[in-house]
C-alpha cells in the first residue's frame, strides 16, 4: 500500500444521495472535498433504485393513459408492451443524470476516487488497492443494499430491486414478498403492465407506518386491479416447478409464480467500512451510531444516509449531509426532526405523508381532530379521470374544542407526492388550520383538496363538511 500525502478538508466514503450532496454542500463553502466511490456518483438511488424505479412507474401510467384514451375521445391501439425499450429509456435518464452530476461536482473542484473506501482511523481513508488520503473531517456515507431471507437468496426465480430493474422482459407471474413501500411499488406497477400479481405480508396491513385510511385506499386499488394481497403471511420456502416456482407461505397456502421479487428492507453497507484502530461504533444491526449532529463516537468522523438508522430516503440523506457539513463548518444547525420528513410511494394511488397518523397522535396523548376529503369531489380530478383517494388532516383539539397545531398530513390520491410541500411546511412550522387557511388555493387544481380539508376544520369549511 502506497500512502500519499493526499490531505483534504473533508473525505466522503460513498457518493450516493448523502455523499455526493456532502461534497456539493461542502465544496460551495469553500472545503476541498474527496469522495472515494466503488462505482458511479448517484450511488443505489440513482443507478438501482427511485429513479430507474420511477421511471418503470412512470411507463406504467402512460400505459395507464393509453388504456383510458377512449373515454376522453382518443382512439389509441395498444400492443404490448415493449420492455426492453422503457429499459433502454429509463438508462437514458439514469445515464443523462449521471452525467450532470459528474460535470456538477468536477466544476467545483471535488476529486472523485474510484475504489472501495475503508476508513483506518486517525483520520486516514484508504481507497483499498490504491493509497491512503488524509481528511480533516470524515463522513462514511455507503449507502445499503437489499436485505434477503433465508432459503429465497438471488437465483433464476428469485429476484431483490437491483435485479428487478435490471429486467428486459416482464414475467407472467410474480410473488411479492414484503408489502411495504418498495414491494408496492413493483406490485402496482408489474400489474398495470398485465403481470399477474400476489404480494404476502408477515405484518397485518400492507404500508404499514402509514394512516389505515390512506393504506386502505391502495388496499381497494390493488384488490380492483385484481392483485392478490396475503397479509399476516409468513414465507416458508419455495419449490422450483421448472418454468415456475411454487412459494408456501401463511401455514398451508402457496402459489406458483415465474419470479419471486424479495422487498423486506435494506441493510447499512457498514462491512468492511472501518478499521481496528478506528473508534467509530456500529451497532448489531450494522448501523454506524450517531448522535443529532451526524457525529460518531469517534471526533471528526461523521455518518449518514442508509447507514445509519433513520429513514432511508434520499431526500433524508440530503438533509443529513447539510447537518454533517454546517456542523463541520461550525454553523448553527438544528438537528433533524425524523417524525416530520416527507415520505412518498409511487404506487397507483400515490400515497404521501408526513408527521403523525390519527392512532399516532392519539398514542401520543393528543385529543384530536380529524378531517378527511376524498378526491372524488375534487374538479381536476374529475377532469383527469382519477378519483380514487383520500386527504386526511389531524390537529390537536384544544380546550375550547377548536383545532390547534396541524400533527400530520395523509394523502392517496393522483399526484400526492407532488402536493405535499405545503402540507410539509404546515407540519413543520406547527401551523393551525386558521393560519393556512388564509392562504388561497388555486381553482382547479387537485392540491386545493388539502386547502379545503385545512379549511373545514376552522368550522366553516366550502365543499368539505
Amino acid at each position: 500500500m502506497v500512502e500519499t500525502t493526499d490531505q483534504f478538508d473533508v473525505v466522503v466514503i460513498g457518493g450516493g444521495p448523502g455523499g455526493y450532496a456532502a461534497a456539493l454542500y461542502g465544496a460551495s463553502a469553500g472545503l476541498k472535498v474527496a469522495v472515494v466511490e466503488k462505482e458511479k456518483v448517484g450511488g443505489t438511488c440513482l443507478h438501482r433504485g427511485c429513479v430507474p424505479a420511477k421511471e418503470f412507474l412512470e411507463t406504467a401510467s402512460v400505459l395507464r393513459s393509453v388504456k383510458s384514451a377512449s373515454t376522453f375521445g382518443i382512439s389509441a391501439a395498444i400492443t404490448g408492451v415493449d420492455f426492453a425499450v422503457s429499459q433502454s429509456r429509463k438508462q437514458s435518464v439514469v445515464d443523462q443524470l449521471w452525467k450532470g452530476l459528474s460535470g456538477l461536482m468536477k466544476g467545483r473542484g471535488i476529486e472523485v476516487i474510484e475504489g472501495i473506501g475503508k476508513y483506518l482511523g486517525d483520520g486516514k481513508v484508504e481507497v483499498l488497492g490504491s493509497r491512503v488520503i488524509s481528511g480533516d473531517s470524515i463522513i462514511l456515507a455507503t449507502g445499503s443494499a437489499p436485505r434477503t431471507i433465508p432459503g429465497f437468496e438471488v437465483s433464476e426465480y428469485v429476484l431483490t430491486s437491483d435485479e428487478v430493474l435490471s429486467l428486459t422482459t416482464l414475467p407472467k407471474s410474480v410473488a411479492v414478498i414484503g408489502g411495504g413501500a418498495i414491494g408496492c411499488e413493483f406490485a402496482s406497477m408489474m400489474s398495470d403492465m398485465g403481470v399477474e400479481v400476489t404480494i404476502i405480508e408477515a405484518l397485518p396491513q400492507i404500508l404499514t407506518g402509514c394512516d389505515k385510511d390512506v393504506a386502505d385506499v391502495v388496499v381497494r386499488s390493488f384488490k380492483k386491479r385484481g392483485i392478490q394481497t396475503f397479509v399476516s403471511s409468513a414465507v416458508e420456502g419455495h419449490q422450483n416447478e421448472g418454468s415456475t416456482t411454487k412459494v408456501m407461505f401463511g401455514g398451508g397456502q402457496s402459489v406458483s409464480v415465474e419470479k419471486i421479487i424479495v422487498s423486506v428492507g435494506r441493510r447499512p453497507l457498514s462491512d468492511g467500512l472501518i478499521g481496528p484502530q478506528s473508534k467509530v461504533q456500529v451497532d448489531q444491526r450494522g448501523f454506524v451510531l450517531v448522535d443529532e449532529y451526524m457525529r460518531t463516537s469517534e471526533s471528526g468522523v461523521y455518518a449518514i444516509g442508509d447507514l445509519i438508522a433513520t429513514p432511508q430516503l434520499a431526500h433524508v440523506g440530503f438533509a443529513e449531509a447539510i447537518l454533517a457539513i454546517k456542523t463541520i463548518l461550525g454553523e448553527p444547525v438544528t438537528p433533524v426532526d425524523y417524525g416530520k420528513v416527507p415520505w412518498c410511494i409511487y404506487t397507483h394511488p400515490e400515497v404521501a405523508f408526513v408527521g403523525m397518523t390519527e392512532a399516532q397522535a392519539r398514542e401520543a396523548g393528543y385529543e384530536v381532530l380529524v378531517k378527511k376529503d376524498p378526491y372524488g369531489g375534487n374538479s381536476r380530478a374529475r377532469i383527469i379521470g382519477e378519483t380514487d383517494g383520500v386527504v386526511k388532516v389531524i390537529c390537536e383539539k384544544r380546550s375550547d374544542g377548536s383545532a390547534g397545531a396541524i400533527l400530520g398530513v395523509h394523502m392517496a390520491g393522483p399526484w400526492v407526492t407532488e402536493q405535499l410541500g405545503q402540507a410539509y411546511l404546515s407540519v413543520n412550522w406547527e401551523a393551525t388550520p386558521e393560519e393556512v387557511s388564509q392562504f388561497i388555493q388555486p381553482h382547479p387544481t387537485l392540491s386545493e383538496a388539502f386547502g379545503e380539508t385545512v379549511l373545514a376544520l376552522t368550522g366553516r369549511g366550502l365543499h368539505v363538511g
